[in-house]
């Protein structure tokens, strides 16, 4: 079974590499603009391209990623199934996660542009004929990431190099946290096996900043602050129930495994 990841230097991109060369699945990782894959048969298409933290400062380049290249790649290349990835942010003002909920956005706020591009995107895939096109709506991946680029691995920068954390969102504030290991394992499943078009990739339970600052405290002993303007950003629980009842998943607990990410931290720097 053939798989082609676009997108494989990224962080999901390359452990899903490192879990296809695992299992023993033949893969092409292609470079950004490498001409042959117009012209190859690409198998099970992930596409993993895409941009997150940096969104606000690169408007054109997010909608390019998430609009944009997967319009020609889905025109204009050959493979068997397509799974698109996009972001649990999508319920970021729902209170229903299931699959089928609406959907809320808003293009009078900026911070909207990442949920309505990947929203776009998500469109153009669905409204496809073809039943082996997917999107996967992926939850904040977690793993041995560094230098930091995202919320976590920034706390244990701060815990390990600055002895402090410092919260610029309260303490109130809770997301769920997916093992960049359980979502890699997920997604090849989905890929080859799914019998839907849209699921859910998250561990189905909330971390609140509380919860994981009082755990990275205890392991490192360091200080903590929240900003004096520091907003709460509480999001719902996702709904997991399709990829459990479908693929048998039960997640993996991010506080099981903050003593190795730190140590692995430590020992990175």
């Amino acid at each position: 079974m053939k798989f082609t990841v676009l997108g494989a230097k990224g962080f999901v991109g390359s452990h899903l590499v490192k879990y296809l060369a695992r299992n023993g699945f033949e893969y092409f990782a292609p470079e950004r603009n490498d001409p042959s894959i117009f012209e190859r048969d690409l198998g099970q298409v992930i596409y993993c391209i895409g941009l997150t933290a940096d969104f606000r400062d690169r408007l054109f380049d997010t909608v390019n990623a998430h609009v944009c290249t997967l319009i020609n790649y889905l025109q204009n290349t050959n493979y068997t199934s397509f799974l698109y990835l996009s972001s649990t942010r999508l319920y970021q003002r729902s209170t229903d996660t299931s699959e089928e909920t609406q959907v809320i956005v808003n293009p009078l706020i900026s911070g909207d542009l990442y949920n309505i591009s990947k929203l776009m995107g998500e469109s153009v895939c669905l409204s496809s004929p073809n039943p082996n096109i997917r999107v996967a709506r992926l939850s904040n991946v977690y793993g041995n990431e560094y230098p930091p680029v995202n919320f976590l691995s920034t706390l244990i920068e701060q815990a390990t190099t600055y002895k402090k954390i410092v919260l610029k969102t309260s303490m109130a504030s809770e997301k769920d946290y997916i093992s960049v290991d359980d979502a890699v394992e997920l997604l090849t499943k989905i890929a080859l096996n799914g019998t839907c078009r849209l699921y859910n990739v998250a561990s189905g339970h909330n971390i609140s900043n509380k919860t994981l600052v009082a755990f990275i405290k205890d392991i490192t002993g360091c200080a903590d602050e929240v900003l004096p303007d520091a907003e709460t950003v509480a999001f719902p629980q996702i709904n997991i129930k399709r990829i459990s009842e479908e693929f048998s998943y039960c997640s993996s607990s991010l506080l099981n495994v903050l003593t190795i990410l730190i140590e692995n931290y430590k020992q990175a720097r």
